[in-house]
């Protein structure tokens, strides 16, 4: 039940970011919500083997090339999902940075207070 919240809040997040920001286009809420889970699975199965391969150039940037390999997979899924689009490398990288900062906002609403 937690995963489909998850998602949910995912695709809410991904619908918000694409409407205030120029150079994204979604084209409603099922697309959204295919956007989060094609999101969630290329990130479970392709960011591991890139974060793998590109090791060295990752140690060299101190961790900011994950940024790139973040809007790598964003670019990937705009390939893949007909109604999500997104204009360019630097968008993706923007749009990948907002997602992040959304997403643990709604995530941390979800945590209960274990005390």
């Amino acid at each position: 039940m937690n995963l489909i919240i998850k998602l949910l809040l995912n695709a809410v997040a991904v619908f918000v970011i694409a409407y205030f920001l120029k150079g994204v286009h979604v084209d409603g809420y099922v697309t959204a919500l295919i956007v989060a889970i094609v999101l969630s699975v290329l990130n479970l199965l392709v960011k591991p083997i890139l974060v793998i391969l590109t090791l060295p150039i990752t140690i060299i940037t101190l961790g900011l090339f994950l940024l790139i390999i973040n809007a790598l997979i964003i670019l990937l899924a705009d390939n893949l999902i007909d109604g999500f689009s997104v204009s360019s490398i630097w968008i993706a990288v923007l749009f990948s940075i907002l997602l992040s900062f959304l997403q643990s906002i709604l995530h941390s609403l979800l945590k209960d207070d274990k005390k």
